[in-house]
């Protein structure tokens, strides 16, 4: 019995180093193929539409309740000790700083890491990826290198959407639930948000965006033939994308934290 949990353990531990290699040789063929030409600017533009653009309804809504909610609690657990002022500072260094990013991240890789590990792997199993190589069009350059440069410019413009959303959804909520004036709620955001709070919020993103792309298209790139492994492969996109986005959220922190 003893052995069998020790093998089983060894198994996932195996499991584990073995795909931090293989994802960790899939990044670096994708920076040494994706900067030497030829260059696909077509494909960029199309994606930085697709992760970006249309991803700006469910950012903007999950900012918008979020930064509302947000502003709830606060008050609820501020007027406990007489400091319901603090709601309009903590909404904003909130949002800013910690929600903003991890929300929009989580909400981009629920929908584009799924969509490209979907894309990617339906050309695995039809073999249009091997069409491509008979034609001199290498993948990585053509598919993979596009959708990685298009999540990396389009995070932080939608992290500084989903900042602004959330900050508005708070104000809407304190001047019409919590009796807040309009005018001294935004003095007060302002006063308490400083230059380190948005490049924080810059920093995160960027990473985030690089998860997202890479995890989404690592996994459609080797997933197994038949709709079972493209199926397989999209469920795995998302749940590695939204662990490694909440672990490398709190590496971050710790790494941009100045007591």
């Amino acid at each position: 019995m003893i052995l069998t949990w020790f093998h089983r353990i060894g198994v996932f531990v195996f499991h584990i180093f073995f795909s931090v290699g293989n994802i960790t040789q899939f990044i670096i063929i994708i920076i040494i193929r994706g900067f030497t030409p030829p260059f696909y600017f077509r494909e960029v533009t199309t994606q930085l539409y697709k992760i970006g653009f249309m991803s700006l309804p469910v950012v903007g809504l999950t900012a918008f309740f979020t930064g509302g909610a947000l502003a709830l609690q606060i008050f609820e657990g501020g007027s406990r000790f007489n400091a319901e002022s603090v709601v309009p500072s903590i909404v904003a260094i909130g949002m800013v700083r910690e929600l903003g990013p991890v929300l929009g991240g989580l909400m981009v890789a629920g929908r584009v890491s799924a969509s490209m590990a979907a894309e990617i792997g339906t050309m695995r199993v039809t073999e249009q990826l091997d069409a491509l190589k008979t034609l001199s069009t290498d993948p990585i350059r053509y598919l993979v290198f596009p959708r990685l440069i298009a999540a990396v410019f389009s995070l932080p413009i939608l992290v500084l959407v989903a900042n602004t959303i959330g900050i508005m959804g708070g104000l809407l909520v304190g001047v019409t639930r919590l009796d807040f004036n309009s005018r001294s709620y935004l003095l007060n955001t302002l006063e308490f948000l400083t230059i380190d709070d948005f490049f924080s919020s810059i920093i995160k993103a960027i990473i985030f965006g690089s998860i997202i792309a890479v995890m989404g298209c690592y996994n459609g790139f080797y997933s197994n033939r038949g709709a079972e492994g493209v199926g397989r492969a999209t469920t795995t996109a998302v749940v590695s994308s939204s662990i490694l986005i909440l672990a490398s959220n709190f590496f971050l922190t710790e790494l941009l934290f100045k007591p």
